[in-house]
């Protein structure tokens, strides 16, 4: 990281360091926005994260350093982060965001919902059972022990059913512990999983489906779960996802090695991959199902609703 002094500017006290970093394209609203106020939400040595003081979304806003999970709300630098406590002031726009000792400003922009290449239906419904197993062998299980909320999620989404997707989706917001409840991550997947897979496939009902799933998980994010999640639950109702979770839907699609990326997503936090993973099967077994593969695509669309279904209710 490039660091040269440089004035705090209408900051009563000065800005000791410069840098630029490399922002998440879903960051242009509060970014190019007129300059705002913003406290430390958490900090973690590769990541620190900021409440904006607007109804501007994302809210929050994550600076991160290369080695960490790319958010697809997150503005990336070189280096370590700055030193930082929680609550502790800072101001985002106008280009940049400016804590007590960085001026970080954007030297270039990445697309955290890269489209995605065509598949058919039979590439998908092919994918399913490679996922699935890969999910099911996997010692990193999903939070929702206990659950069924899950399992009314997919088959909600099998049935194209908004009104079971919506009710699903309510049991589901803010559901667990942590900056990311498994129910919100769960969400996630699914939400993204039907936009991108649906695209792929030409299945228009997963991707209003998406629409109208985003639309209520937006809604009802803000007020029940932590600000954090409802900011990844607003990227994902857009289709934006963490690196980790783009490379699985590469491979889904047939664009790179699937294995190998689901294994990075399951390992990530303690059970956010796991959670996300689950989420994103969801969807996939949806798009198989929506798309009528014939009687084999069908068959393995209810093979993975079952599975899905199941681990929700054993929490894995």
């Amino acid at each position: 990281m490039s660091v040269t002094a440089c004035p705090r500017g209408p900051r009563s006290s000065p800005v000791r360091a410069d840098a630029t970093g490399a922002a998440s394209a879903a960051l242009r609203p509060v970014l190019e926005a007129p300059r705002r106020p913003a406290r430390v939400l958490a900090v973690f040595p590769s990541a620190i994260y900021l409440e904006v003081r607007a109804e501007l979304e994302p809210r929050v806003v994550a600076v991160t350093t290369g080695g960490a999970v790319r958010l697809p709300n997150a503005l990336v630098t070189a280096g370590t982060p700055p030193p930082a406590a929680v609550g502790d002031e800072a101001w985002v726009g106008d280009g940049a965001v400016e804590l007590e000792r960085l001026r970080l400003g954007v030297r270039r922009w990445w697309d955290p919902a890269p489209p995605p290449g065509r598949a058919g239906p039979a590439r998908l419904a092919a994918a399913l059972p490679v996922l699935a197993g890969v999910c099911d062998r996997s010692p990193r299980r999903p939070g929702l022990e206990g659950s069924d909320a899950a399992g009314l999620l997919a088959a909600g989404c099998a049935r194209a059913s908004p009104h079971d997707c919506v009710t699903a989706a309510e049991r589901l917001v803010g559901l667990g512990p942590g900056l990311t409840p498994s129910g919100d991550d769960v969400l996630a997947g699914t939400l993204v999983a039907l936009r991108h897979l649906g695209t792929a496939a030409g299945a228009r009902r997963a991707v209003r489906l998406a629409d109208r799933l985003g639309a209520a998980v937006a809604f009802d994010a803000r007020g029940r779960t932590t600000a954090v999640s409802a900011t990844l639950l607003h990227c994902a109702a857009r289709g934006q996802a963490c690196a980790e979770v783009l490379a699985v839907l590469r491979g889904l699609t047939g664009g790179s090695p699937l294995e190998p990326a689901l294994e990075r997503l399951l390992r990530l936090g303690h059970t956010s991959g796991a959670d996300l993973a689950w989420g994103l099967r969801i969807g996939l077994t949806a798009v198989v199902a929506l798309t009528g593969d014939g009687a084999n695509g069908a068959a393995r669309a209810g093979d993975g609703a079952n599975g899905a279904a199941r681990a929700g209710g054993r929490g894995g």
